[in-house]
């Protein structure tokens, strides 16, 4: 038995509550207010009452404590303090407190996608500030170089710290999931970025990047099988542990013969490994689907109008809302593929849509053509652009919502499958009341053509909608042929064992007669239910939810990446190493914080 569903709430460990034992654990005590864990080092509050958010608090700011192992000497140093004794907490000399800063600006600067000159230009903005403000502290600069050359090794030395705390996880992982992304770059050289997520034994998810690969270099499918395998070993993940893909649904990933996928299916076919299942369709579904609607070149003409509106109608109000959104997307400068992606997203479309007779004004008064609005064939496949387009807009959000499992994300993309064959049904009729903006672009034309009594041919778009239910047929396959399973790990107490797989049919009815099991899970998520659950009594059920708990449940983290890249393009395209931007990419994706305290004593050390 295999159950694939999406990730459900997965921050789940255990109970969310403060525990007295974290006092001497992780230095931190229950706050007046009973809300999250305060810090007896820095006062800071950890907002959360999850253990591994205040675990990773204590490791990340303050592993020093670690020397004091004994119980009778950890209750003294709670004790020193509680009373407000810090003079253990400033352990770290005035050098090394230059050095942590150094290190927090040019990982801030990682972040905001600067240059590494520009870790100078920080440095003089902050002279100036203390000169004026502060002038008996402007020495505390001294010790804090942000030149280029000590940025660049100091983003290298996060990323290797961020790194080695992934690749201890993972040591851990009872299952994991890779996702891979081979659309994410705009610009410039194309790289794969490869994603893992994986679970822990208390269930506690872990999603990171695992490595970028430069595809100019890893050309042929084989030349990519064989980096991945090599990062999977470096990370210390078998194939074993492997339970599922998720890919682009592009002819590198997924073509029938020659695609990623099937070499890495074939390479975890052996009696030790699982089946792996793979899905295509999460990741930039609203750009890849784009092509399948816009069966017009709709958005190159687009674009070209976007290009002069910029150039040649930055002034015009009309046109301020279309531009601080394509600003806020890839910057002021314009760079055509980035561009033409933005175009393809259905909330910028819409936007385009509602100034159609603003641009047309527009184009006119720089001499423009205005061809495309007077040809109504043009104009319908724009409106059903549109529509179509929004639809997935909704959809793609849908699936960048977190801490569900997969099984809500695939009943989302079921509803989906229905509203397209709702759509079809409409459109089969010439009813056009789910498509709003064909709907407007029909009823104008009436208007101006009213001996014509036919404006559009609904064939012409019914092929497009039968298209894209081939698609989601296709990319979603493998976890439509576990449906069943997904239903049973949903809903375990109302799934009828006789529908169960064979496997699991005793341990189900074992734990369908279980009061305290039932109410536990009423209370609880069912990320949370199933952290609790004994793997002795229930041995199979439980490493189903391992399995499930590793599939990738959204697009966050690649969308992460993707508008981490649009943001910053023109910094990312200066001459940068693999291994310098995949230490970006890692500082911007990642939910780890760094191990400040070891970064100060290798940086002291070396």
């Amino acid at each position: 038995m295999w159950m694939t569903p999406k990730r459900i709430k997965m921050e789940v460990d255990e109970a969310l509550v403060f525990r007295p034992e974290w006092t001497q654990r992780y230095l931190v005590v229950e706050p007046p207010e009973g809300d999250g864990a305060l810090c007896l080092v820095c006062r800071r509050l950890v907002a959360s009452t999850r253990e591994r958010d205040v675990r990773r608090h204590y490791e990340a700011e303050h592993e020093f404590y670690e020397r004091f192992v004994g119980e009778e000497e950890r209750a003294a140093l709670v004790e020193r303090l509680r009373q407000g004794d810090l003079s253990l907490a400033s352990v770290l000399t005035p050098e090394e407190r230059a050095t942590r800063a150094g290190l927090g600006l040019c990982r801030f600067l990682a972040l905001k996608g600067r240059g590494w000159a520009e870790g100078d230009f920080v440095h003089q903005c902050m002279e100036v500030l203390l000169r004026e403000v502060l002038p008996d502290h402007v020495g505390v600069l001294e010790g804090i170089d942000l030149s280029p050359e000590i940025t660049r090794q100091r983003i290298l030395s996060i990323d290797t710290n961020l790194r080695s705390q992934l690749y201890s996880r993972a040591r851990d992982f009872k299952a994991y999931s890779l996702a891979l992304d081979d659309q994410a770059f705009v610009a410039y050289e194309n790289y794969l970025l490869v994603y893992v997520r994986g679970v822990g034994r208390d269930l506690e998810v872990q999603e990171d990047l695992l490595t970028i690969i430069n595809l100019t270099h890893h050309f042929s499918v084989g030349a990519l099988m064989s980096a991945i395998l090599e990062a999977l070993q470096t990370a210390g993940l078998s194939l074993q542990r492997m339970v599922g893909l998720t890919t682009t649904h592009t002819l590198r990933m997924i073509g029938e013969n020659s695609g990623l996928v099937s070499y890495m299916r074939e390479k975890a076919v052996s009696p030790n490994c699982w089946n792996v299942i793979h899905y295509s369709g999460f990741l930039h579904l609203e750009l890849l689907s784009s092509y399948d609607v816009d069966i017009n070149q709709i958005v190159n003409t687009i674009s070209e109008w976007v290009v002069m509106i910029k150039t040649r109608g930055v002034r015009r109000p009309e046109f301020q809302p279309l531009l601080t959104e394509s600003e806020s997307e890839h910057g002021e400068r314009v760079n055509g593929r980035c561009l033409n992606n933005w175009l393809r997203r259905g909330k910028t479309l819409k936007l385009i849509f509602a100034l159609r007779k603003e641009i047309e004004a527009f184009l006119v008064s720089v001499g423009a053509t205005t061809v495309h609005f007077t040809d109504k064939q043009w104009l319908c496949d724009f409106g059903f652009l549109v529509d179509v387009m929004d639809y997935l807009r909704e959809l793609s959000e849908d699936l960048q919502i977190t801490k569900v499992f997969a099984a809500a994300a695939f009943e989302r993309i079921c509803a989906f499958e229905g509203k397209l064959n709702v759509l079809q049904r409409h459109m089969e009729e010439g009813n056009l009341s789910e498509f709003p903006a064909f709907s407007q672009i029909v009823d104008e034309l009436k208007q101006l053509h009213k001996e014509d009594q036919k404006i559009f041919d609904p064939d012409r778009y019914q092929v497009v909608i039968t298209r894209l239910q081939k698609d989601f047929e296709r990319h979603f396959k493998d976890l439509r042929f576990i449906k069943k399973d997904l239903e049973l790990f949903s809903n375990p107490f109302s799934f009828k064992p006789e529908y169960a797989p064979i496997s699991v049919r005793v341990e189900l009815t074992k734990l369908q007669a279980n009061t305290e099991l039932w109410n536990e899970y009423r209370s609880k998520d069912l990320g949370q239910f199933y952290a609790g659950l004994s793997g002795e009594s229930y041995p199979i059920i439980k490493g189903v939810a391992y399995k499930v708990a590793s599939l990738f449940d959204s697009n966050q983290i690649c969308e992460k990446a993707f508008s981490y890249l649009t943001r910053n393009q023109h910094t990312l395209s200066q001459p940068l190493t693999d291994e310098h931007l995949q230490a970006l990419f890692r500082v911007a994706t990642t939910e780890m914080d760094p191990r400040w305290d070891d970064l100060v004593r290798e940086r002291n050390d070396s």
